[in-house]
């Protein structure tokens, strides 16, 4: 495995294999390694013969107010677990790299309308650091495949129309997500749960799956949404949003769409004690209903 730093030797590289027709997957990261990750890159491998994982902690991400700078930077042991994986190269470029003139002086991207909905409401800023750091990533790497989780289902979404809407030379592809047993979403900072917080946090998943049931047996959606709001309250946590939409724009759902046999998702964001948790469950109406993630 190689390990670089900058930008004209991960493009030399790439361009090496290139101009072997070896094809090139890409899975961009924020570092602190665990299975959910590991699984991404596995369906990387899958797709090409060779394998790129980037570790960036991107300050555009995160508002003043967030855990920038608590979060958890874990590099030695991620090259471990990389190494033991089977990657070709790890690309760990520091701020100076990815921004030369600072991050908030950088040309940035947004995608219209995706951007500003949901999880953009509670995060404004959110979506165009995540755009703005993929593309770039993007540019340096030039991946024939990139790979993101499900987990993060809005921004699979903002990212996919931005490689459509710039004519882009990458597919983008989901990866599922990966749950611990007892049905949490994988998340690094679910290590910032506390022991009492980590036991009842399992609870976001269990209730939206509920959710998802009552919406199957024809519950008016209002009330659905309400009783899970209230449930996930009464555990303790503060919910930012439960909602249903489509899958293929994040569009609005009413009781007279869920007839019409679609593919839907549960979005939800919540905070157990200071930890936000977001997951999703995704479901279609008619014959397939036990196929979520």
């Amino acid at each position: 495995m190689k390990h670089v730093q900058i930008p004209e030797q991960l493009r030399a590289q790439v361009a090496e294999w290139h101009k072997k027709n070896e094809a090139v997957a890409f899975v961009p990261t924020m570092g602190n390694l665990h299975a959910g990750h590991l699984s991404l890159i596995e369906i990387a491998r899958q797709k090409a013969a060779r394998v790129v994982v980037s570790i960036y902690v991107n300050p555009l991400q995160f508002s003043p107010d967030e855990d920038f700078a608590s979060y958890p930077r874990t590099l030695d042991d991620d090259l471990k677990k990389l190494e033991m994986s089977g990657i070709d190269l790890v690309f760990t470029p520091d701020t100076a790299t990815i921004y030369p003139e600072g991050e908030h002086q950088s040309t940035f991207v947004e995608v219209p309308g995706l951007s500003q909905i949901i999880e953009g409401e509670f995060r404004p800023g959110f979506f165009r650091g995540v755009a703005t750091v993929v593309l770039k990533l993007f540019n340096m790497v030039q991946p024939d495949y990139a790979i993101f989780g499900e987990k993060d289902f809005q921004q699979l979404l903002v990212i996919r129309k931005m490689v459509k809407d710039l004519n882009l030379p990458v597919e983008i592809i989901g990866g599922a997500i990966k749950r611990e047993k007892d049905g949490l979403a994988m998340s690094s900072r679910n290590n910032y749960l506390s022991t009492q917080e980590r036991e009842k946090s399992c609870l976001l998943s269990a209730t939206l799956l509920s959710l998802r049931d009552h919406i199957l047996q024809g519950t008016d959606l209002h009330r659905a949404t309400q009783i899970c709001m209230q449930t996930l309250q009464n555990h303790g946590f503060v919910v930012d949003y439960v909602t249903l939409r489509g899958v293929a724009a994040l569009e609005n759902v009413t009781n007279d769409d869920i007839i019409n046999e679609k593919e839907l998702v549960i979005l939800a964001a919540a905070k157990m004690g200071k930890t936000r948790l977001i997951d999703n469950i995704r479901f279609v109406i008619a014959g397939q209903n036990d196929n979520k993630t």
